[in-house]
């Protein structure tokens, strides 16, 4: 008993070494964005400012069109989180559970495309929204989430796979069509990766700069990722100004996790059914 409890006392203190490592990195965005700045680049680096300015974040809130440039973030935001909760799960229940010629080899095609870097496929993308004319358009950012995106695809499916099949031919005798069988049978019982689908396409969306740089072209339309390079410029970075912006862009964020971290936790059985 007493060498259960030591090694499960060894790993709680190995998992939370871990996560000490990895948040080293948030706190010092934190202790930045409190600084001035002359303690910033100082050695050894000081960790608690001294004074702590609390004016950085009032100066950097007013410094660009913020609130704009977070309204324009929420707008693509929604929309590529909409569009995933659309497309993702109804295709992988398409690859998961409904049987059609050639089912699998499209499936092994829609996963090499995983392979392909987002620069082998940029100038091409960028040629064609700009044949018809959605260049400075949001549509450039969320269309691709509407059709489907390879990742989120294959983790439906995966999930759908557990799902007895039993249960479904069940609901096609009782005379069920197959949008009634995904939307009141398959669906709810994928609810956790329907949940980790959209917070992922949440982060990702949020925190995307490449595709904002590439087709944004009006200031008034960028994102927040965009907004915040404008405290880079010839001179240098203005590093605490940078950082209070970002603590605050994080916040969302941040929220979502822990408002919907459980559903990371909570799996479903193998046979589909939650208790």
């Amino acid at each position: 008993m007493v060498k259960k409890r030591m090694k499960r006392l060894g790993c709680y203190l190995l998992l939370c070494a871990l996560g000490a490592f990895f948040l080293i990195p948030f706190l010092w965005l934190l202790s930045t964005s409190l600084k001035g700045t002359g303690q910033i680049f100082v050695n050894p680096p000081v960790w608690i400012p001294n004074p702590i300015k609390l004016s950085n974040y009032v100066t950097a809130f007013t410094a660009i069109p913020y609130m704009r440039y977070i309204l324009n973030t929420m707008e693509t935001t929604s929309l590529a989180v909409i569009g995933n909760l659309i497309s993702a799960p109804m295709i992988g229940y398409a690859f998961g559970k409904l049987k059609w010629p050639g089912r699998d080899k499209v499936f092994m095609l829609v996963l090499a495309t995983m392979m392909l870097p987002f620069t082998v496929t940029m100038i091409p993308l960028y040629g064609l929204f700009s044949r018809i004319h959605l260049i400075n358009t949001y549509l450039p950012l969320v269309l691709p989430d509407f059709l489907g995106k390879a990742y989120f695809i294959f983790l439906m499916r995966q999930f759908f796979l557990n799902l007895p099949d039993e249960l479904l031919e069940a609901a096609r005798i009782d005379g069920a069509t197959e949008l009634q069988i995904y939307f009141k049978i398959a669906l709810p019982l994928v609810k956790p990766a329907v949940v980790s689908v959209g917070l992922f396409a949440f982060v990702w969306s949020w925190t995307d700069f490449m595709g904002p740089l590439i087709y944004l072209t009006s200031d008034s339309k960028w994102t927040i990722s965009i907004g915040l390079s404008q405290f880079t410029n010839s001179y240098g970075v203005d590093w605490a100004l940078l950082m209070a912006a970002s603590a605050i862009a994080i916040v969302p964020m941040v929220i979502l996790f822990f408002v919907l971290q459980r559903y990371f936790v909570e799996g479903i059985s193998t046979s589909g059914i939650k208790g």
